[in-house]
């Protein structure tokens, strides 16, 4: 059997990392293994599974649609893509939405609409503005976007188009206002999570909103991590009160069945039209039935609320156990997006918590990133504080 799954393993291509582990059934906010031990998951899939594994909802839904219609195609209509539209562009304040497989996808989709705004002014180069510390996916266009090296290294030339700015500093967006008369939208994300759980300075948003404006830029947020309650606001954008122009959308919109979704509003509104975009699986009947019994939830069992306080209540126990020990640089998030950064690289951690029933994720080297299911409960979110606590205390001692 070993030697089986090593010669199956050895045919995939080595692009991850993988931990010595395997799952074979999920429940709730547990993972379980085929010898029966169960791991809390605090990592959600990487902020996808925010209803937690095989939720009721959900897996009726993929039954239900699974048995009557996988797909079709967007030669047609598709009547639950457009219920899912409605629905989205009802909570985001939008006035579009095109559906696509992938958080990489929709912001493949928001760079073209900008390029789209760009040339209907008469720019034939038009620039995009992005930020450092910033992550929108693994595509050609969206590796050019993404300010890590690491990830960008071998891929070269990278796709023109993009001026990188410092994030969270608006007076930077003010400068190249002054200087660039090409560049057409600014994308960036309401919180950066590879960049390791990072939150832009109170105003920021408002602020890149009021600049965007005035120049006629368009303002794109990536909301793939953020989006879908995961920040205690159905959207990250919604904490300032700001709409932006073209939203990107994935990870948690289908509970772990791969949808995405760009959206437009204003002036973005209209720019694609038939025959500028397509995707033959985007917004199937399949994931669509999906992403709409994992919205139907999260507004029947309040769990935009119940995320906000969750986080409020972990980010509190985490500052007080933590909080002032040598090595604990900062403790901070939103909702249940949270950070823990420390003053050395600390991948390590991963191997310990695992051994100790836990999955996290270690982000940017130094910050355990936690993005624990919507539907954690006071015993699990015990369990999280409690057992991580521990493990940062002991690998601080251990690395002094």
């Amino acid at each position: 059997m070993s030697g089986e799954a090593s010669g199956a393993a050895s045919r995939l291509m080595q692009t991850y990392a993988r931990l010595p582990v395997a799952f074979v059934r999920g429940e709730g906010a547990w993972l379980h293994d085929a010898q029966g031990r169960r791991w809390l998951d605090a990592l959600c899939g990487i902020g996808v599974c925010s209803l937690g594994h095989c939720h009721a909802a959900v897996t009726a839904a993929l039954q239900e649609q699974a048995a009557t219609l996988v797909h079709t195609s967007n030669l047609y209509r598709i009547p639950q893509q457009e219920d899912l539209a409605d629905k989205l562009c009802l909570h985001a304040g939008m006035e579009e939405a095109f559906f696509c497989n992938s958080g990489a996808e929709a912001n493949e989709a928001a760079i073209k609409i900008a390029r789209r705004h760009g040339q209907r002014q008469g720019i034939d180069q038009p620039q995009v503005v992005v930020m450092e510390g910033s992550f929108h996916g693994r595509t050609l266009a969206t590796l050019a976007a993404t300010a890590n090296r690491k990830v960008q290294a071998g891929f070269e030339p990278l796709t023109p188009g993009f001026l990188r700015v410092p994030y969270g500093e608006s007076e930077a967006l003010e400068h190249l206002a002054g200087h660039r008369h090409d560049v057409v939208a600014v994308l960036l994300e309401p919180i950066q999570g590879e960049g390791g759980v990072v939150l832009p300075p109170p105003g920021y948003l408002q602020a890149v909103r009021r600049i965007c404006d005035r120049q006629g830029w368009l303002l794109m947020l990536d909301e793939v991590q953020t989006g879908i309650a995961r920040t205690g606001a159905w959207f990250a954008c919604q904490h300032e009160g700001v709409r932006p122009d073209v939203m990107a959308l994935a990870k948690a919109l289908g509970n772990g069945v791969p949808v995405g979704a760009c959206l437009a509003a204003g002036t973005a509104r209209g720019l694609l039209g038939p025959g500028s975009h397509g995707s033959t699986f985007g917004g199937n009947p399949l994931v669509c039935a999906a992403a709409l019994a994992v919205i139907d939830t999260i507004e029947r069992e309040g769990l935009v609320d119940r995320a906000a306080r969750l986080g409020a209540s972990l980010l509190t126990g985490f500052r007080q156990r933590l909080e002032g020990l040598d090595g604990v640089v900062a403790i901070r998030g939103r909702g249940l997006m949270l950070g823990l950064e420390l003053d050395r690289p600390c991948g390590d951690l991963v191997t310990m918590a695992l051994e100790a029933g836990l999955l996290i994720n270690v982000t940017a080297e130094r910050v355990v990133r936690l993005l624990p299911p919507l539907i954690l409960s006071g015993e699990e979110e015990g369990f999280l504080l409690e057992t991580l606590s521990s493990l940062i205390t002991d690998f601080l001692r251990r690395e002094a």
